[in-house]
This record gives structure tokens, sequence and C-alpha cells, in this order.
């Protein structure tokens, strides 16, 4: 529930920033007509994402068990490689999104109505897919079905409230200090992903490896316990993981936490010649 919670509060906080750049800019420049058009951009954009997740569920529940593995591997792998992009390209794009997205919304009203809706369809669908696929691979080692949702919901609907305090002025928020902490927690999260993707390779046959346990700290963590359901849920630890687990987790996890806190070079100008 907490992991659900943590990918619905960054990914709903994204888009909310978005809506909230793109419905400021309208406002400020006298152009509250267009306004609809970029709610209908978002609605519909809300609605690919749900039903892109509805379809993937839809999918992983009609397959055999190797089968759905082997489908549930590759939406892990593929929700990493996302959410590893994202919280990369957010940290380095953060103080430019407001100018570039000002710039396309301008470009678009220039172009006409369907361009604006387009535009924020766009701008907000991205966010949509990455979260639908992101929660879709979270839950995969879920028991209770219903947590994950209600988790991702709540996220969401914080996001919301946060997003509007921030039009309003009403909240303030360090941007860079939430996307960084966050990124460090998703940094964690996606790790256990990863990790669980490659336990679906070794369920589906495709990685060897499946009984070579690293580890078994069943005693210390029992996984009924809720502290072990808050670590299983949360970042995928689980107290018998194989080798090949241990390892792509830690593979994942030392370059990617290596990257993302390593201080960002400035460049230097050289001094003239005199």
């Amino acid at each position: 529930m907490l992991a659900s919670y943590l990918i619905g509060l960054r990914e709903g906080l994204e888009a909310t920033l978005v809506v909230s750049v793109l419905v400021a800019f309208l406002v400020k420049s006298d152009r509250r007509d267009k306004l609809p058009l970029v709610w209908t951009g978002v609605l519909a954009a809300v609605a690919l994402s749900v039903g892109f997740g509805a379809v993937l569920t839809f999918t992983a529940a009609r397959l055999g068990f190797q089968q759905r593995e082997l489908f549930e591997a590759i939406t892990s792998l593929l929700a990493v490689v996302f959410v590893t992009w994202m919280i990369f390209w957010m940290r380095r794009a953060a103080r430019a999104l407001s100018a570039e997205l000002r710039g396309k919304l301008s470009e678009a009203l220039e172009l006409g109505s369907l361009a604006v809706v387009v535009m924020a369809f766009l701008a907000v669908a991205r966010e949509g897919l990455e979260t639908a696929l992101l929660f879709f691979a979270s839950v995969q080692g879920a028991t209770a079905s219903a947590q994950p949702l209600i988790g991702i919901t709540l996220g969401v609907l914080t996001s919301i409230v946060l997003g509007y305090g921030l039009y309003r002025s009403a909240v303030r928020v360090n941007l860079t200090t939430f996307f960084t902490w966050t990124g460090l927690l998703l940094i964690l999260v996606a790790a256990g992903i990863f990790k669980y993707g490659v336990h679906d390779l070794q369920e589906a046959g495709v990685l060897p490896g499946l009984n070579s346990l690293a580890f078994d700290i069943g005693a210390v963590l029992p996984a009924d316990s809720w502290y072990g359901a808050l670590l299983g849920g949360m970042f995928n630890i689980t107290p018998q993981p194989s080798v090949l687990e241990t390892v792509a987790w830690a593979v994942y996890l030392v370059p990617t936490l290596y990257f993302f806190l390593r201080p960002s070079r400035t460049k230097l100008t050289p001094a003239p010649v005199v």
C-alpha cells in the first residue's frame, strides 16, 4: 500500500503540475475559453491510462502460469526502465518544465482547438501510462489486492490537493527536495520491481537458479509479520531470495543511487585570453 501511495503521489503530482501550468497560463493570458479544451485532453489521457491498466490486468489473468510469469516479468522490467528514466528526467528538467509547457501551449493555441486538446493529452498521458505500468508491476507480489488500489488512489488524491494548493499559492513545497526524496524512495521501489522481474523470469524457466537461495532470514523477517509485509510490499524485500535476484537487486540499486546522488557538474567557462 505504501509503495502504491508513493507511486500515486509522485506521478500524480507531476501530472498535476503539468495541468496547473497549462491552466495558469490560459488564465493569466485571458484565454479562459480554451480551458475546456485542456480538460478534454486531460480526461482523455486519464481514460487511456485506466484502460491501459485494465488491459494489462485482463491480459495477465487470461494467460497460463509460465506465460503469465513471463508477461509480468516483461512489464516489471519495462516499468523499471520507465521509472528510472522519469526520475532522472525530472531531476534534470524540473526547473525548465514550466517554460517549456507554456511555449508548447502557445504554439498549440496558434494551430487551433484540436492542437490544444492533443497537447494537453500528450502532456498528461505520459505520466498516466507510466503510473499504470508501474502500479501493475509493483502489485504483482501483493497478497491483498485492495490495499494497492487504495494506496494509489490516496496518493493521487494527495497530489491533487498539493497541486491545487500550489496553483492557488496556498502551499509552499520545495519541489527540488520533494522530487529528490521521492526519487530516492522510487529507486528502492524500482530495485524491488527489478528483483521481482528476475524472479518471474526464473519462474517462467527463462533464467536458472530459482532454488539457489542467497540467504534465509525467515526467522528474523517472517513474511507474515507486519514489518515483513511492509518491507515486502514497499521494496520487495523477501526472506528467501535467490542468488540471481539478490545480484540483480544490487546491480540495479548501487549504480543508480550513485548517479542519482552524484552532484551535477557545472561547466566552467574558460577565462578570456588577453
